[in-house]
């Protein structure tokens, strides 16, 4: 097999899937129903069309992925039903596990609409394949990226949506300290460990406009350092960072109109984040000569300086109102398939960092 960036982008679908469908794991019990019950059940009498689409557009980027994956490893007669099984068989899964969830609601439309959203998918990716397109994103790599950049671009195509879900700093990703404290505090109650919470001599402090600078201007450069050390050219690179500042803003502006309304897109660039941005920018292009060591070398300093930053500070209480928007009613779902993405992405870049920059170290050794 070899390796490409779909294999582990479909195990990152897989995945979220399974959180968003089991979310909120809590209150499992047997409620006296057939597991599969659902497949004989009544239809739904109302029908919501964000439902619809929730559903379709879920497993599609599973059918896509999971077809470029089979592609990629010559099952081309396969290609597309092979890839709709497998999904279809996860969705009639997590439709059963649903049935021990009071919260959760298993229905035979949303199975069917999973399998054709999958089936949706597949189809766009053997097309692509067959027109030659994917094709020429394989030359457009072998061009643009090193040999071995397959974790790196997995990451970058992560990182958009790791944006949607609100945050408290813009580009802030990772801020889970808080929280972190909160699970263990619950875990610890009533043991001998509770007197152990907090882990901490100080109390949280919001942000000084210096320090929300900071952290958005390393949220900036850390996914444009990640693609430096990956991209061969520094003029590669310069479009790069426009890429990146331009899916800043867009996903930012996105995130922001879901929580607060349209009318409020673009009220988070304040002063500070403007500066930070713009000082992002600059550093930026500053480091597009850097050797691709030196740039994963960068990039693991921006990173823990920006979570010792980013952790030190609390959680507004105007922000926690604006969460409890995506994790009730018609967000649930977006809301489990991002948060975790937010919380956890800057922490596996940490990893990827750690793992180039020691394998370099021994390959030169």
């Amino acid at each position: 097999m070899r390796k490409t960036s779909a294999w582990p982008l479909s195990q990152i679908c897989v995945a979220l899937v399974v959180y968003a469908s089991l979310y909120p794991f809590d209150h499992w019990r047997d409620q006296g129903i057939w597991t599969w019950s659902f497949l004989t059940a009544p239809w739904p009498q109302y029908w919501l069309g964000f439902d619809v689409v929730a559903n379709v557009l879920g497993y599609a980027p599973l059918g896509f992925f999971l077809t470029l994956s089979a592609m990629r490893m010559g099952w081309q007669t396969r290609a597309v039903l092979l890839p709709t099984l497998a999904a279809a068989l996860l969705s009639l899964t997590m439709e059963g596990l649903q049935s021990y969830l009071p919260a959760r609601v298993p229905s035979l439309p949303d199975f069917l609409l999973n399998t054709l959203g999958a089936f949706i998918g597949a189809v766009l990716a053997n097309s692509l394949e067959h027109l030659g397109l994917l094709r020429r994103w394989s030359q457009f790599r072998a061009r643009w990226f090193v040999r071995d950049a397959y974790m790196a671009l997995v990451l970058m195509a992560v990182w958009p949506a790791a944006l949607l879900f609100p945050v408290a700093v813009p580009l802030g990703l990772g801020q889970v300290w808080e929280r972190v404290e909160d699970a263990l505090t619950s875990a610890f109650d009533a043991t001998p460990f509770e007197d152990w919470i907090p882990l901490r001599a100080f109390e949280l402090e919001p942000l000084l406009p210096g320090a929300e600078l900071l952290c958005v201007m390393l949220g900036l450069l850390v996914p444009c350092l990640l693609g430096f050390g990956v991209i061969r050219q520094a003029g590669q690179r310069f479009l790069y960072v426009l890429a990146v500042l331009g899916m800043a803003l867009g996903m930012s502006a996105l995130s922001a109109a879901l929580s607060y309304g349209p009318m409020h897109a673009w009220t988070w660039l304040n002063l500070p984040v403007v500066l930070g941005l713009v000082f992002g920018c600059v550093v930026a292009l500053v480091f597009l000569p850097l050797s691709a060591r030196t740039a994963w070398t960068f990039l693991l300093l921006a990173l823990l300086v920006q979570q010792s930053v980013l952790n030190q500070s609390p959680e507004s209480a105007y922000f926690a109102q604006t969460l409890q928007t995506w994790e009730q009613g018609r967000f649930i779902r977006f809301h489990g398939l991002v948060q975790w993405v937010g919380w956890l992405w800057p922490y596996a870049v940490l990893m990827l960092a750690l793992v180039r920059l020691s394998r370099e170290r021994s390959t030169q050794n």
